[in-house]
């Protein structure tokens, strides 16, 4: 690694490096092709992108040349790494605040988000008056992403929940009880939660008097979290063309958030 390069503020510290190097893909064993490319310049790369919200082609020439680092980010969408690695930080970053690694509840909400002209699977959602996107994401209490699922965003809030919990079949059968989510949800979901899984799905809706905006109970983590996203500018917009792609750059958001906690 050349130490003598231009730094980012989206870069992996020492710490945070030593930390993520463990749970990235290396071939250890010597199977399939070698990684010849240098993985922490590689991650600040992707990082980079994430952060600031620019094109591959603009990855400054200080990174890994961006085919390599995207081609990287490619696969490591489609073989799940983002996800294994987002799921062992928040195990570690639970752990630290003091609480079992499986939490017992969670929060449960949507956001519809424009895509850009590099086309790929749209749809739109009347609601929001948005074609493009809709991110489902399920948090714990202390507002880390446990999963994400993205859809066109004319798939209706009570469908891509089932999309969300079947990709949690397994944390399901381990210790998650409990779901809050906002009034979109309501109806024949909360049967289906508990029938199929023995969730219970509380629906967290303004009281009748309320005038004006008011914080919710519980619906204000997974706003936060909304919110941690918003700093990185590669998630203003759904700017990939395929789904997994978009899955993985919230996730890459999410590790680097969690990252950024853990090494406070």
């Amino acid at each position: 690694m050349c130490h003598k390069r231009k730094r980012y503020t989206s870069d992996l510290s020492d710490q945070q490096w030593e930390i993520i190097r463990e749970l990235l893909p290396t071939n250890a064993k010597g199977r399939g092709r070698p990684i010849e490319i240098d993985l922490r310049e590689a991650m600040n790369g992707m990082l980079y992108i994430a952060k600031t919200g620019c094109q591959w082609e603009n990855l400054p020439h200080e990174f890994p040349h961006y085919q390599s680092v995207y081609y990287h980010y490619r696969q490591w969408c489609l073989k799940g790494v983002w996800e294994q690695i987002n799921r062992a930080l928040y195990y570690t970053e639970r752990r630290k605040a003091g609480r079992c690694a499986h939490p017992s509840a969670a929060i449960m909400d949507s956001q519809s988000v424009k895509t850009s002209e590099i086309g790929g699977e749209k749809g739109y959602d009347a609601g929001k008056k948005v074609k493009g996107r809709k991110r489902h994401i399920l948090v714990d209490t202390l507002g880390h992403l446990l999963a994400v699922v993205v859809h066109t965003a004319d798939i209706q809030d009570r469908d891509g929940a089932k999309l969300l919990l079947r990709k949690l079949i397994p944390m399901l059968g381990l210790r998650l009880l409990k779901i809050w989510a906002d009034g979109g949800y309501k109806g024949q979901l909360i049967e289906w939660c508990w029938l199929r899984w023995r969730i219970v799905l509380e629906i967290v809706s303004p009281p009748p008097t309320q005038t004006g905006f008011a914080v919710l109970p519980k619906r204000w983590i997974v706003e936060r979290t909304f919110a941690w996203f918003g700093h990185y500018r590669r998630l203003s917009k759904d700017y990939e063309k395929s789904i997994s792609s978009s899955e993985g750059m919230i996730y890459l958001a999410s590790i680097h958030t969690t990252l950024t906690r853990l090494t406070a």
